[in-house]
């Protein structure tokens, strides 16, 4: 019997252990899923709050991009700060260049190396960089930039690797100097219209889309020398065969949001008390001209006989290159070298001690303008060059070396830098061509108001007025740029540029001038010629592609009853355009032009049915 009840007392024990041991790991058991419940309740409860942050956040991008004036502002302000930051480093890598050019003074050797290989190694660092990373980067970008705006898809030239490649490159293309004269308006326009590429991202509607690129397109000449009007005619100009109308006072807008911000950045960097003009004159305003002496500012045709050699020569280097077979052959493989070596030639023959010494190659290309813009004649500091302040006395040693005159050196440089140029212009890297042409018609019209001075030194009429050369140059600066692209705003760029306003009429009367006898002949511009030879779709205008066709009738042109009948059924669209054999647009048919079509030849169109 006891042995029986211990062996029940036994079984109780073990009973009771199993009962505590199977409650503890229950309890265990919902202890873990309850911990592991709560912190997955925790983590949802964390991404919900995050997918809630995440749709007020988009909501509020949406309110402020469907509130498009904000946008358009805040375009003007990024493109802006991206303009000045750009200037102020090219502006220290061209001071280290000349302080350590001056710093060799006494060795011709060193000074030569320092004058050569510092642009040579700058041009294959930006065409490498340019291609390695994005090799739609390379050139103005202002042709593919309006090929964008006339609706041909081209995402890869809105990228963003195309964004900081354009922009690296063109920095160290810029830092180069002017041993490969080469400017900025054209890459940083496309730069423009690539950042408003990302910011229409934030719209929906296509038309919105539309409308910021062409905002941008003004907002990049804007925000290079903070002329708002002068980028506004740009877009209008030069960026599109056809302008909306609506798009004129969002241009404005975010133009001038660009322009207020390049100056104020302008001020706030330099010892300037308040915004100035970026290439500040001081033309005098009690007799700016005589009379008589818009007759000789109207002289455009040596502009237009310049324009018609430079867009010749340009052509046929850019033919050249790509037809020549060891040329094309470095091209193709060795982009970098190519530069290098086209570069180092240019600052070879822009040394000071060789061929340099003619053209005022120390100088910057903004010392170069501004030395040419200045309203003191030459004739008369030749007189007496000691009394000259330091900043005008220096620009004359330039123009005016020992043993050679002021003429002579205008003259070489006129001569020089049409080749020089062109040669540039080759080079395959991110690069502006339009401040070279703007100078070098500043240089053209300083030759021409140094002459005129010269030979009426003694004043003019009785009022004994003294004529302005520069003057002369700004209006030579207008009227080739104007030649060379076939548009009216270099003229207004001037003025907003100089902040002159008393040499309007005849900057206007030179450009108008220039570009009726550039455009007499129907012959492309600048960028038109880029495109054709790049094979960019482009609309010119119809009477200057086609000068004899003025309408083509539906019965004369070569479209099929099947292809007719197909447009009519399966495309909704109201309008077709019509091309011939080449990308040339030379007008539209619209729907009910096609039903007439069809209606007229329904015998043909039923036989098409029954096939």
């Amino acid at each position: 019997m006891n042995v029986h009840g211990n062996h029940g007392k036994n079984r109780g024990h073990e009973s009771e252990v199993r009962w505590i041991i199977s409650s503890v790991i229950d309890d265990l058991t919902l202890s873990s899923l309850n911990a592991v419940n709560s912190y997955l309740s925790s983590v949802i409860y964390v991404l919900f709050i995050w997918a809630e942050c995440v749709l007020y956040v988009k909501k509020v991008l949406v309110f402020f991009a469907s509130m498009e004036w904000y946008c358009y502002a805040l375009l003007g302000i990024i493109t802006a700060l991206m303009s000045f930051f750009m200037d102020m480093t090219v502006a220290k890598l061209l001071n280290a260049h000349q302080w350590l050019y001056r710093c060799l003074k006494g060795h011709h050797l060193l000074q030569f190396l320092c004058w050569t290989l510092y642009p040579a190694c700058l041009c294959a660092l930006s065409t490498s960089f340019a291609h390695s990373i994005c090799p739609f980067s390379a050139g103005s970008g202002v042709p593919e930039a309006r090929a964008i705006l006339l609706g041909m898809d081209m995402p890869d030239y809105l990228s963003l690797s195309n964004l900081f490649a354009k922009l690296f490159g063109l920095i160290c293309t810029l830092a180069s100097g002017s041993t490969v004269f080469l400017g900025k308006v054209g890459p940083f326009v496309h730069l423009s219209v690539m950042v408003g590429a990302f910011m229409s991202r934030l719209h929906v509607s296509c038309r919105a889309k539309g409308e910021m690129l062409v905002v941008a397109s003004a907002v990049g000449v804007a925000s290079c020398f903070g002329a708002p009007v002068s980028g506004v005619l740009f877009s209008i100009e030069v960026m599109g065969t056809h302008y909306s109308v609506r798009n004129y006072c969002p241009c404005f807008f975010a133009a001038a949001c660009g322009a207020i911000t390049f100056r104020l950045l302008s001020v706030c960097s330099t010892d300037q008390e308040t915004i100035q003009a970026l290439f500040k004159t001081s033309f005098s305003s009690d007799l700016p001209y005589q009379p008589f002496e818009i007759f000789i500012f109207g002289l455009g045709l040596c502009y237009y006989i310049l324009s018609c050699i430079y867009l010749f020569c340009h052509r046929w280097a850019l033919r050249f290159v790509k037809t020549n077979k060891p040329i094309s052959r470095l091209l193709a493989t060795e982009k970098s070298l190519y530069s290098a070596i086209v570069a180092f030639l240019l600052a070879c023959f822009t040394f000071y001690h060789s061929a340099g010494h003619f053209i005022a190659s120390e100088l910057t290309m903004k010392q170069l303008l501004t030395s040419l813009l200045d309203d003191t004649s030459w004739y008369s500091v030749s007189q007496n060059a000691s009394a000259l302040p330091e900043p005008q006395k220096t620009f004359w040693q330039a123009w005016n070396p020992p043993g050679k005159s002021y003429f002579q050196t205008l003259g070489f440089f006129i001569t020089a830098k049409v080749g020089l140029l062109v040669v540039a212009c080759t080079l395959p890297l991110p690069a502006g061509y339009f401040m070279p042409v703007f100078v070098y018609g500043a240089a053209v019209g300083r030759l021409v108001g140094e002459g005129s001075a010269y030979f009426l030194s003694d004043g003019i009429s009785s009022a004994k007025s003294l004529i302005n050369p520069g003057g002369y140059a700004l209006a030579g600066a207008a009227a080739f740029s104007g030649a060379v692209t076939h548009t009216l705003s270099p003229a207004l760029l001037a003025l907003e540029m100089t902040g002159q306003c008393s040499h309007a009429v005849p900057a206007l009367v030179a450009t108008l001038v220039s570009n009726a006898v550039a455009r007499a002949k129907h012959r492309p511009s600048f960028y038109d010629g880029i495109s054709l030879i790049k094979k960019l779709p482009h609309l010119p205008s119809l009477i200057r592609a086609c000068p004899n066709t003025m309408m083509v009738l539906l019965n004369e042109m070569s479209l099929s009853q099947s292809d007719s009948l197909r447009l009519w059924l399966y495309h909704v669209f109201y309008f077709f355009p019509c091309l011939p054999d080449s990308p040339t647009l030379l007008g539209t048919i619209n729907k009910s032009q096609l039903r007439e079509h069809l209606h007229q030849h329904r015998n043909e169109v039923i036989e098409v049915i029954m096939c």
